[in-house]
């Protein structure tokens, strides 16, 4: 019942991704309540899941990985190659998604960061011309919103941990148990 009622906290934390890709998109910072509110729900998941199977081993591979997250990307910062907001973002995203959807994670953050620079570098791509020229300012300043492609990347991965378990839920008579 614990994996269940994890479900919904990664659900929570949809909405709240799509807010910090909207937010750096339009001006470019990422709020630290935000990014703590979704570390908590990250945790709060995670604790769930590590009481109900009795191993404590997803929980310290995504912190595992979210301090080296950190560490990797933290020169990055002091050298202003991306703001601060997209580091602490980053390094909360293993906890979020659980050492599971590492993986997914990972996968669709290249997809979708690849996706971001081809719109910055070529905003001709783009059909509306208030936005091309939104997004040519970014490109002059050297400004890309990488929360952008970490939230997308973010939101994927939840999507399908839940239907993953949805499916396994439907499949094993445990949704027919509810009703």
């Amino acid at each position: 019942m614990l994996l269940v009622a994890s479900l919904p906290l990664k659900a929570l934390a949809i909405p709240l991704l799509a807010r910090v890709a909207w937010v750096d998109f339009t001006t470019q910072k990422i709020s630290n309540g935000i990014v703590l509110l979704l570390l908590g729900l990250g945790l709060g998941s995670l604790l769930l899941v590590a009481v109900q199977s009795g191993s404590w081993w997803d929980m310290g591979m995504s912190v595992a990985a979210g301090l080296l997250l950190f560490v990797v990307f933290f020169p990055f910062w002091a050298l202003r190659k991306v703001g601060a907001g997209d580091v602490k973002l980053m390094a909360v995203m293993p906890l979020l998604v659980g050492g599971a959807g590492l993986v997914v994670f990972s996968l669709l953050l290249m997809v979708f960061a690849v996706a971001m620079a081809v719109v910055v570098v070529n905003p001709f791509l783009l059909p509306a011309g208030a936005f091309r020229v939104y997004v040519q300012h970014m490109d002059r300043k050297g400004v890309v919103p990488f929360g952008v492609p970490i939230s997308a990347a973010a939101i994927g991965a939840i999507g399908f941990q839940i239907y993953g378990s949805w499916v396994v839920a439907s499949s094993s008579g445990i949704l027919d148990q509810l009703n």
